[in-house]
Formats: C-alpha cells, structure tokens, sequence
C-alpha cells in the first residue's frame, strides 16, 4: 500500500476528514516494526565487527533518517530479501568518516548520532527541522566533551552543532542530568564499548523517564556481546570491547499499536494486532494493562494482542512517567471517558515533537472537554463534544490522537495527518482498512 500524503500545490499539507465508526469493529492490523529497535538495531550494526542482516526494519522517516545519517558517515545499508524488506548494514572498511546528517524532527537520530560521529575521522555536521533545532541537546553535548570529544555548538545547546570526531573517544566517567530524556543515556551507552575506556554513567538529578527504553537499550548491548551493568540505579557502566551485532527480525511498533487497540473501546467490538512478543522491552507492551483498566477485555493468544469493548470507557488515573509517548491517545480516549481522568509524571513530553502537554489540553478543549494543564501533565473531564479542527503540531502521536476522537465525534479534521509517516508509511490506509473491518496488508 503506497505511502498517503495529501498536499496543496504549495506543499503544505490538506486537512484530513477524520472517519467516524458506523458500527463495532472486528479487525486484525498488522503493524509495521519498532522504531526504537530499529535504529537501535542501526546504530549497533554500523558499530559491529561484521555485516548484519535486519528483518522487516520499519520504513518510515525516522527511519530513513537514521539510516542515512549511517551512510552519510559511510556506513554501507542496502535493501535486500525478495520483497526488499531486509536491510543489509555494512561497516566501513576503513573506518566512520565525517559528514552532514539530517535529523529531521527525529529524536534517535539527533540524540544517537553524535557519539557515533565522536569516532569518525572528520568533522560531523547536525542540523534539523526548524522544531528540531529548539529541543534540548545540552545534555549529550556536556556528555560528548566529558568524554573527550570537541564539540561546537556556540555555547548554545541546540542544533545546529559541531562534532570534530578524530577516530578515537577516551571515555571514562560522566555526570549528567538525563532527566528531559533517556535518550540521552541511550545514545551514549550504544558507543560506550568503542570508547578507548568505555563509558561510566551516572545520573544526576531527577528521575529518567521512560526508563523502558534504557532498559530496551541494555538488552541490544547485551545481545550484542556487550558487557554492561546496570545493577545500580542511575549508574550504567559498559566496559571497552568489541561489538558483534547479530542478525535479527524486528517486533511490531507496540507504541503504534495504540490508536488501533483504542478504536475497540471508542467504537465498539475488537482489534487484533498480530505477532505482539511474548517478551519484549518496548513501553508499547503496557498498553494491555492500562486498556484494561479502562474497561477493555484483553486476551493474548496465538492470534495476536486483541482488545474488546467493555460497556463504557473508564477514567484513568495513572503515573506515565515511564509512558510518555502513549499520552496522546490514552488523553484522548480519557476525553471519551465517562468520568475525571488524572495523567501524571509526564512533564518530559513537553519536549518531544511539540509541548504535548499543551497541544492536548489545547485540542481536547477544542472538542469540548474540560482539561486542566497540570505541572506534569493533565486533568480530563469529558464534556459535550463538537466538531474540531484538530492541530496535530507536527507530531505523529497527536496526529493519531485526532484520528481516535474522529471516530466518536463528526466532524473532526486533522491538519496534518502526514506527521504520522515518522514512524507509519500509511497511518491513514491502515486506518481506513481497520473501520472497513477488513484484514490490512502488513505496511513495513
């Protein structure tokens, strides 16, 4: 199914009529794979000792982003696999080389990036999307130069910035405050046995959200033949030493899964999503038990993850300190709610792809809901809902959070629905596929 992206000649992207459900649904999504592991997956590849095989990578913008940042540092990847659904990565021979990487609007890739470029030979240029250049980088770049890497940014701590990588990193010990975002941590420990003295870190200062993700990033090291410790809180230590990443098939976006799963209590009936793990890293997997505190049925079996309607939508009252990226639908399902929802611990999310904490209670107001914007996060009391333009502010997540209200309010618009190609080739047609009640082609 070809990727949808609805343009004015200018460019700019179409409002797009968010469907409403006419009846109960009874669908089967099949879900692209895991953003998060796949550049994760990238990133160790780029770094091992031999060429790896990935199966069933997502492709999406963050992930076409990470991967050519790779190549723009000479890592080889090439599409291969009958169905060119494989990506074949390939160190250089010769070792990383500098380059210009685009990050887009892509966190991974602007925060995984740079400790990569560290061990290049030559200066690594990193620039973004004009949203991009405003989020936080203070904190890797204090991290890179602890380390024992020039980098230029004019003091500023933003994009655009400078890594003058001359092949090698001392490493050692760090201190640093990581508490806007595990992504700093991870993109560290990722190049930390590379390091010349691997890498100590230790955190300093509020707790790390999204502490799942740490733990996802531990788990690849680890099957990568990486010694880590992560015994002590707020303290990772990775000794110096080879990296040997092996092939490996990419789990479905369990975060992604969010919005289908959701649609079964907004609509009624049941969605199946297919091939969800067993066990699995990924903070998507927590889905099962908040959808069941909201009065969801939720039965995992050979066919998948599948969610069934309850009577009604139940409040939630729940600290997502560890689940920020699941906010925005679980907001919007709480604006559907039949009582006063409480969304807490989740201050951090006002520097992802936009203030989430506004946009929602901005949005949501819109509908009709009454919100309240909490220090670190919100208050959702339903209330009559009406027609919305809906501002999905660039940000995939409340792209996919409009597209859930639609379903029980007429008349809701989303003016960029094309934000959820950064992590969905065709959000839409799955979409359209799930309401039809039919069973999609699996989207990679």
């Amino acid at each position: 199914m070809p990727p949808s992206r609805s343009s004015r000649p200018d460019g700019d992207p179409v409002d797009w009529a968010a469907p409403t459900a006419t009846g109960p649904l009874s669908a089967t999504v099949d879900l692209p794979g895991s953003k998060s592991i796949t550049n994760r997956a990238v990133i160790l590849a780029a770094l091992s000792a031999r060429p790896t095989r990935i199966q069933a990578p997502l492709l999406a913008r963050d992930t076409t982003l990470m991967a050519n940042a790779m190549r723009a540092l000479g890592v080889g990847i090439a599409e291969t696999g009958p169905q060119h659904d494989e990506w074949l990565v390939q160190p250089p021979a010769g070792g990383l080389i500098g380059g210009i990487v685009d990050c887009g609007l892509a966190g991974t890739v602007m925060r995984f990036v740079p400790p990569v470029a560290a061990l290049a030979h030559g200066d690594s240029v990193f620039d973004g999307d004009a949203h991009a250049r405003t989020r936080p980088m203070n904190t890797l770049i204090d991290g890179l130069r602890q380390a024992g890497v020039n980098v230029s940014d004019g003091g500023r701590g933003l994009l655009p910035f400078t890594v003058h990588g001359t092949g090698t990193v001392p490493g050692g010990r760090l201190e640093l405050d990581a508490s806007a975002s595990s992504q700093f941590i991870s993109g560290l420990l990722l190049v930390a046995a590379r390091f010349d003295k691997g890498l100590q870190i230790h955190h300093v200062g509020p707790s790390v959200p999204s502490l799942p993700h740490l733990e996802m990033t531990v788990e690849f090291l680890r099957r990568a033949g990486v010694v880590v410790d992560a015994s002590t809180p707020d303290r990772w230590v990775v000794a110096p030493g080879p990296i040997d990443m092996p092939d490996m098939a990419i789990e479905p976006d369990l975060s992604n899964a969010a919005p289908f799963l959701a649609a079964a209590l907004v609509a009624g009936g049941s969605v199946t999503v297919p091939r969800w793990p067993e066990a699995t890293t990924q903070p998507g997997d927590a889905l099962r038990f908040l959808l069941a505190e909201m009065g969801a049925r939720i039965e995992r079996g050979p066919a998948g993850l599948t969610v069934t309607s309850g009577d009604s939508i139940s409040p939630l009252v729940a600290d997502l300190h560890e689940l920020g990226e699941l906010t925005p639908v679980l907001a919007a399902l709480c604006a559907l709610a039949d009582g006063e929802s409480r969304l807490t611990g989740i201050a951090h999310i006002r520097n992802h792809e936009t203030d989430r904490l506004t946009a929602l209670a901005t949005e949501l107001r819109g509908i009709g809901a009454n919100v309240e914007e909490l220090a670190d996060g919100l208050a959702i009391r339903p209330g009559p809902s009406r027609s919305h333009r809906w501002r999905a502010y660039a940000d995939h997540r409340m792209a996919q959070a409009g597209a859930l209200i639609g379903l029980r309010v007429p008349g809701v618009t989303v003016d960029d629905i094309s934000s959820t190609t950064k992590t969905m080739a065709d959000f839409p047609g799955l979409w359209r596929c799930m309401l039809a009640n039919a069973d999609p082609s699996p989207v990679r």
